[in-house]
């Protein structure tokens, strides 16, 4: 049996594994690449193998950097079967379908303003393109065993990293393999502990916070001064916010606040043209999160909800002290550039990152003490109070992903370290070696392993 690390390995973006036997061929997720553009650029890269040869996808969640790539595989002559949860499924066609929008109107607007380097910008993917991957996306049950390919059976557990998303357990030749996806935080807001695996001869591990420790801070105080500072000195404050699962969780914590009389009574906005929608998932999968369904309607009553772009041009534009939650949390994309464009030179202006900011992106840039950033052609200089509230990352930490081993009841014969750069890999696979003395390697992107 063969393991291709074709993405997701040095790097926390454009997960993507591929195991090979004998009779067939699965894929692990199938992400997109983010954050430097040599990253970047590998998503207009075919894969090493054809895409027809491929008999399945098994997506861990619904996240672009998980399932990001699927419109393109499908275009390229995929034909199999994607299996994943229900709350997976609604995600992903939401993620892919923003994915599109953005993709091509910001291909659009590199035309109309010549800013490309190429002749003619296009998009990686289109809307339609995107549409199309919903037919393929099978819903199976958590806790499962499902036959996916020849005698190869997996197992979907919840990772509690976002709403529906789960770790994979593979049965096939034999040998037990664990892929975890995104492991949550055993103390999250809005999601239950991940499920911990018992079993496991080979076991692929997430590595995103593999050498820190979030700190252990109250969040939501954390949140309350830095939103009151802000409007004190009549300035707005930005979040770059995932539009699934970190807006809901902030937008819960802001909702609390506010109820409770420690923010101030002024406009909360949720702009994201996925917002909405993510509301519907919550609401039809309650059992995958620990809102109730009057939880979810009065904390979505509190905020604006912003679909339309001319709505964000009118936002913007107001003068008033106010309070944005806008994807891309990364700021790759989408609508907070536009918030960014206008806020990002204003003294008074506030952002807080609340989630990973991979390397290359913007986001870590600006934590990193960027004096300027790019958007869309142009130079901003960065004025603004710059944040990060580590406590709200919906990755694990390096004790959660310690613990997460925890309940293995045997030895495996090897743990390898992925979705992680390379430093914090490194840690994680020192520290896994002192805790429990397991075999431990990091792969880098394109290694293949026999076992």
């Amino acid at each position: 049996m063969k393991i291709n690390f074709i993405g997701g390995a040095g790097t926390v973006t454009g997960s993507k594994t591929l195991i090979e036997t004998k009779d067939s061929r699965i894929l692990i997720d199938c992400g997109l690449f983010q954050g430097l553009k040599s990253l970047r650029e590998l998503n207009w890269d075919p894969l090493p193998i054809l895409p027809s040869t491929i008999d399945c996808v098994l997506l861990t969640h619904g996240h672009l950097d998980h399932c990001g790539w699927l419109p393109r595989l499908i275009s390229q002559g995929f034909k199999g079967k994607i299996y994943c949860t229900a709350p997976t499924k609604s995600i992903a066609k939401l993620v892919l379908l923003d994915s599109a929008k953005i993709q091509e109107e910001e291909a659009y607007k590199a035309n109309e303003e010549q800013y490309s380097k190429h002749t003619q910008a296009e998009p990686l993917y289109t809307i339609q393109q995107a549409q199309d991957v919903t037919s393929f996306l099978k819903v199976i049950q958590p806790n499962t065993p499902v036959v996916v390919a020849n005698d190869i059976t997996a197992v979907f557990e919840s990772s509690g990293h976002i709403i529906g998303a789960c770790s994979i357990t593979l049965t096939l030749e034999g040998k037990t393999l664990v892929f975890s996806g995104d492991i949550g935080r055993d103390d999250d807001v809005l999601m239950f502990p991940p499920t911990k695996p018992t079993m496991a001869d080979y076991l692929f591990l997430e590595s995103t916070y593999g050498d820190r420790l979030h700190p252990d801070l109250d969040v939501k105080k954390e949140l309350e001064t830095l939103i009151n500072t802000a409007i004190e000195q009549k300035g707005t404050v930005i979040i770059p916010g995932f539009a699934v699962e970190r807006a809901q969780s902030i937008m819960f914590l802001l909702w609390q606040l506010k109820t409770e009389g420690r923010i101030p009574n002024i406009p909360y906005i949720l702009d994201t043209p996925m917002g909405a929608n993510a509301l519907h998932v919550f609401l039809e999968n309650l059992q995958w999160h620990k809102l109730s369904v009057n939880d979810c309607h009065e904390m979505y009553k509190m905020f604006t909800i912003v679909s339309e772009f001319e709505e964000t041009i009118r936002i913007i534009a107001d003068p008033q002290p106010k309070v944005v939650i806008a994807a891309s949390g990364m700021v790759t994309g989408g609508r907070v550039l536009s918030y960014f464009e206008h806020y990002i030179s204003i003294e008074k202006t506030t952002v807080i990152f609340v989630g990973y900011q991979a390397e290359g992106t913007r986001g870590r840039r600006l934590l990193e003490g960027a004096d300027e950033i790019k958007i869309y052609g142009n130079y901003y200089n960065v004025r603004a109070k710059i944040f990060q509230i580590e406590g709200l990352s919906a990755h694990g930490d390096q004790e959660d992903l310690l613990n997460w081993l925890s309940a293995l009841k045997n030895i495996p014969k090897c743990i390898y370290l992925v979705h992680g750069e390379n430093l914090p890999a490194d840690a994680l696979r020192i520290k896994i070696q002192d805790r429990y003395h397991f075999k431990c390697k990091v792969p880098l992107m394109g290694n293949e392993i026999e076992i």
